[in-house]
């Protein structure tokens, strides 16, 4: 009598473990999905784009809204990246002192016409210093449809979390202004690389 009433409570027990161990997976998959709805790495794949000209890829393990740093467009007037926003915005930091920037310009130039019609941005904001603003003014006149961006203080690109390791550096923020990509040092972005992954960021929008 005694010992099949200590046999009784075992199959609730076991019960209470199954229903335990269903609660620990459900938690589990629930974790996982935050995880990837907040790490765009994960949820979409960039680092898949780190080929080719493109194999410098970097991407953020902690994503972070672009610097409300203030920089100046065509006519001087103050703008912020985040006027931006709702656009998926190819950054270039770039100065006229740096070759691979130089080198790199007309592909820059090609890339923005490519996306011309599209919430596409190729912004090209030069760092040189207010001496050497109209040179840069005029090298960029020499490469549309690029528009000349200013930041004579090098403020933004010590605002970027990291900061920009040198010149030129380039940054792809979604059309939300979260980064996705960065990449440091020059490259083809006018090629098909280029092309794939803004048409990766710009489809996930």
């Amino acid at each position: 009598m005694s010992d099949q009433s200590a046999a009784k409570p075992r199959p609730r027990l076991f019960g209470k473990v199954l229903w335990g161990v269903a609660a620990l997976g459900v938690a589990a998959v629930v974790y996982i999905i935050g995880q990837a709805s907040t790490n765009p790495d994960a949820s979409r794949g960039m680092r898949a784009f780190a080929k080719g000209e493109m194999a410098a890829l970097q991407t953020p393990k902690d994503p972070r809204p672009a610097p409300v740093t203030t920089i100046y467009d065509p006519d001087g007037q103050p703008v912020r990246l985040g006027d931006f926003r709702g656009e998926v915005v190819v950054l270039n930091l770039w100065a006229t002192w740096c070759p691979p920037c130089v080198a790199e310009m007309p592909t820059l130039a090609a890339l923005a016409k490519h996306y011309e019609g599209q919430p596409v941005r190729v912004l090209a904001v030069s760092i040189d210093r207010p001496t050497d603003v109209d040179k840069a003014r005029a090298f960029i006149g020499q490469h549309a449809p690029l528009a000349f961006y200013s930041d004579p203080n090098m403020k933004l690109a010590f605002d970027l979390v990291p900061p920009a390791p040198g010149m030129p550096t380039t940054v792809i923020y979604g059309a939300d202004g979260i980064e996705r990509a960065r990449l440091s040092g020059g490259a083809d972005w006018g090629g098909e690389d280029a092309k794939a992954l803004v048409d990766h960021v710009l489809g996930a929008e």
